[in-house]
């Protein structure tokens, strides 16, 4: 796949947090994204890695990606290890596994899920010996993924993506609101060119000849010294 070059600009003695990456719709942006978790575990070692939706409707594809692309990740990575789940706020186990497992963990979170000081998810419990689960992922300094993030462009949002205390945040969409040191993009003319998107064909539906209507067509005359003659296209009514 090939991309617009993009300049990075960093101010000098600042790391930056924020990576966008602009990807027009129906170019495998869920593809991408994932591809770059297992990139970023074996080049780097990250093993760390939440992604975080603006709906349940997003969720349900990117697990359903995961879950399709399982058996495609191994192929490409040597057998790569990896556990993945959605945060559920009824199953506080996986987020102990998540933050204590040593091997490439993705955790699918709801945007909704954590907003709130009355998210069970920021609450302490007995459950996890008496810390609030999103503790365990502040621990784990995570890389957070960000599908559609201008729709966590609210101060309440954003704030609760800064409470996971991620190492850096990954930012992909199509329609960005605020972009932010942008890295990659993947514009309509791009994907048109690279036909990563459909072509659409028009055809008219101008009717051209109901042979059940009178018809008669000149084609040719010819004209003699004695006389004229015409070739004719006819339609004959038939018995049949």
């Amino acid at each position: 796949m090939v991309a617009k070059e993009a300049r990075l600009s960093v101010v000098p003695g600042e790391a930056p947090e924020d990576f966008s990456l602009e990807m027009e719709t129906g170019t495998g942006k869920t593809y991408v994204y994932i591809r770059t978790i297992a990139e970023l575990n074996k080049k780097y070692g990250f093993r760390k890695f939440v992604i975080v939706v603006p709906s349940i409707a997003i969720r349900e594809g990117v697990l359903t990606s995961l879950d399709l692309l399982k058996e495609h990740l191994r192929d490409l990575y040597d057998g790569l290890q990896f556990d993945y789940s959605v945060y559920d706020s009824r199953s506080l186990t996986r987020v102990r596994q998540f933050a204590t497992a040593s091997h490439l963990q993705i955790l699918v979170m709801n945007i909704d899920a954590f907003t709130k000081d009355t998210n069970i998810i920021n609450r302490p419990t007995d459950a996890m010996n008496g810390y609030a689960p999103i503790e365990f992922l502040r621990a784990c300094r995570p890389i957070v993924i960000m599908d559609e993030p201008q729709n966590m462009e609210s101060d309440l949002r954003k704030q609760a993506i800064a409470s996971l205390n991620p190492l850096f945040k990954l930012r992909y969409s199509a329609t960005h609101r605020d972009v932010k040191h942008l890295v990659y993009r993947l514009t309509p003319v791009d994907a048109y060119r690279l036909r990563l998107v459909k072509r659409v064909g028009v055809r008219g539906i101008t009717q051209q000849h109901d042979l059940n209507l009178p018809y008669v067509e000149i084609k040719k005359i010819t004209a003699s010294s004695v006389d004229v003659t015409a070739t004719a296209v006819i339609n004959k009514l038939t018995a049949q």
